[in-house]
């Protein structure tokens, strides 16, 4: 699943584009058919997310949030209302990673990091880790 981070702000109205996010997260993590599947989150704009939390306040979309206004703050609060949709702790894992599409080499670093995922959760599967 792909979230814009920075979707916080902007048109259509933020909140409603930061709920809607987590409402269709919270529909494709929980699904009967997804239980024991793990998920990799790509939290993506996170270039955009970085700029914008310095003049806007994250409450525009989460007013209970009581952080800091800074990048490190807001993606980890971001990060996690997504990882506490799962219900199904125990048989999932949730694999968040912050992206921009744009910078090559973070792509890279994520695309590496999500086969090492595929290759472990392969291995696990068979029973050889």
């Amino acid at each position: 699943h792909t979230c814009t981070v920075s979707a916080c702000w902007g048109c259509p109205p933020a909140p409603l584009r930061m709920a809607e996010s987590l409402r269709l997260f919270d529909s494709i993590c929980n699904n009967n058919w997804f239980i024991n599947t793990s998920l990799i989150l790509f939290l993506n704009k996170k270039d955009l997310l970085a700029e914008k939390i310095r003049r806007i306040p994250l409450t525009i979309c989460f007013p209970e949030y009581k952080g800091q206004n800074t990048y490190e703050e807001a993606a980890v609060y971001i990060q996690r209302q997504f990882e506490d949709l799962n219900r199904n702790k125990e048989t999932k894992e949730i694999y968040s990673h912050f992206t921009c599409a744009t910078d090559t080499s973070n792509i890279q670093f994520v695309f590496d990091a999500v086969t090492d995922v595929i290759i472990q959760n392969n291995l696990k599967y068979i029973g050889l880790c």
